[in-house]
Parts: C-alpha cells; sequence; structure tokens
C-alpha cells in the first residue's frame, strides 16, 4: 500500500514537471527573447547566456524528456524504476540550484521545484529500500 502511494505521488510530480517543463522549455525555444514567457533577458546578465535558447533546451531535455521518460517507466514497472526516479529529482534540484545561482536570484518557485526535486529523490530512496532487488546493479 505505502509503495503503490509513493509510485503514484512521484507519478503525479514525474508528469507535473515533465509537462511543465515541455512547454517552458519550448516555449524559451521558440522565443529566446523570453517575451512570451514575460520575462527579458536582464535576467540572465550574470550567467553565461544572452538569451533562452540553450536554458530553454536544456529545460526542454533534462527536465522534460527525461521526466516524462521515467514516468514511463515507473507505468511500466521497470525494476529499477526507483533509481530513476532518484536521478530525475537530483536533476530537477540540481537545475533550480545552478539557476539561482546563474540568476542571482531566489523566488517561491524556486523553493517549489527545488522541494519537488527533493521530494522525488526521497521519494525514489525510499521505493528503492522498498524493493531490495532494486538496489543491486
Amino acid at each position: 500500500m505505502k509503495t503503490t502511494i509513493l509510485k503514484i505521488v512521484a507519478s503525479c510530480l514525474l508528469l507535473l514537471n515533465g509537462i511543465g517543463a515541455l512547454f517552458g522549455g519550448y516555449k524559451l525555444m521558440a522565443a529566446p527573447d523570453g517575451h512570451t514567457m514575460q520575462i527579458n533577458t536582464g535576467l540572465l546578465q550574470h550567467s553565461p547566456f544572452h538569451n533562452y535558447l540553450i536554458p530553454g533546451l536544456v529545460l526542454f531535455v533534462a527536465n522534460g524528456l527525461f521526466s516524462i521518460t521515467v514516468f514511463g517507466i515507473v507505468l511500466l514497472g521497470y525494476k529499477k524504476y526507483p533509481w530513476f526516479i532518484i536521478a530525475q529529482g537530483c536533476v530537477l534540484f540540481g537545475w533550480i540550484i545552478i539557476q539561482v545561482l546563474l540568476l542571482q536570484a531566489l523566488s517561491w518557485l524556486h523553493l517549489v521545484w527545488g522541494s519537488i526535486g527533493l521530494l522525488l529523490a526521497l521519494i525514489g530512496l525510499l521505493l528503492a529500500r522498498s524493493k531490495p532487488h532494486a538496489l543491486l546493479p
């Protein structure tokens, strides 16, 4: 029962992250000046980027495509699925940390998405512990 609830919560978070990242990443790649997302390139002043093309691409792939792929892996019941959940949680948390460092700004959204990344990693760890065969290489 507990494992089922954790899988459902993880699946919902993966889907939420995946859809949001695909949408946001696409919007940033399609309009690298950020106007469709109502952000300006001034936010990038402390980063190595002059527009949102590369960040949008990374968001689309690392948090969008990967999250949707992990969602599929969980649904298919691949025996090592907890490790994929952990990996996506770490990717999301790392994305947020890097974003905060590069932008030199912190918003409530960073706290929300960073927490979701940590929660995914924690859920993955709990699921891995409940499935001893998932811990083996």
